[in-house]
């Protein structure tokens, strides 16, 4: 490879929880994931590399891609299958023609990690003019985390929604930093908080 390029993200999800699949298909302008699905999220720079590494990978094996987009800097995709086998072959097959394996990504991390505990009604449609998922109401308490790089906030919001009753507001998985809104209960939230650190912090990777 190029010395300028950099695997920034190479994010699995083994299966996709039921309000995160359908979040992302408010979103996708590929084919739809919908729940129990298997998924992929790699961003790289240079931008446009990501179409040659879409190839790759839709060309590999059954996975569908969801999401194709370049940016001035980042380019970022999402594949997907029923089959767990054919996401995680063909991410093999991509970093293969790389010379890379998911240890060269970006090692993610918490930029912040916030709780605010029974949301006053203005605030609440404040945040509801610019979700694109559940509705937030107001005394509920509302989780905002933020990661970088910016696509791993994916695997947050789908670990967090397998280990509690969850809410899912918004997401989004552009730019430097990716972001997402969660509420339900406090003693939810912090348990939603706290899967999804976990996955970030769990995830290995080389020093940015």
């Amino acid at each position: 490879m190029a010395g300028d390029f950099s695997l920034r993200v190479y994010c699995y999800l083994d299966r996709t929880q039921p309000q995160y699949a359908g979040f992302v298909g408010t979103v996708t302008q590929g084919d739809l994931m919908i729940e129990g699905m298997a998924s992929l999220y790699i961003e790289a720079a240079p931008g446009n590399e990501v179409f040659r590494l879409v190839d790759i990978a839709v060309k590999s094996t059954e996975a569908r891609p969801g999401a194709q987009v370049v940016e001035r800097e980042f380019g970022m995709f999402e594949i997907h299958s029923h089959s767990q086998q054919a996401v995680i072959q063909a991410g093999e097959i991509v970093l293969s023609r790389l010379g890379l394996t998911p240890e060269d990504r970006l090692k993610p991390h918490v930029a912040s990690a916030q709780l605010i505990t029974n949301v006053d009604p203005y605030q609440a449609q404040l945040l509801n003019r610019f979700r694109r998922g559940s509705m937030l109401v107001a005394s509920e308490t509302l989780l905002v985390l933020e990661v970088a790089p910016a696509a791993y906030i994916n695997i947050a919001a789908n670990e967090a929604e397998k280990r509690a009753n969850i809410k899912l507001i918004h997401v989004s998985s552009i730019g430097r930093f990716g972001r997402m809104w969660m509420s339900g209960t406090e003693s939810e939230m912090k348990t939603a908080q706290a899967a999804a650190i976990a996955a970030i912090e769990g995830l290995e990777g080389r020093a940015g």
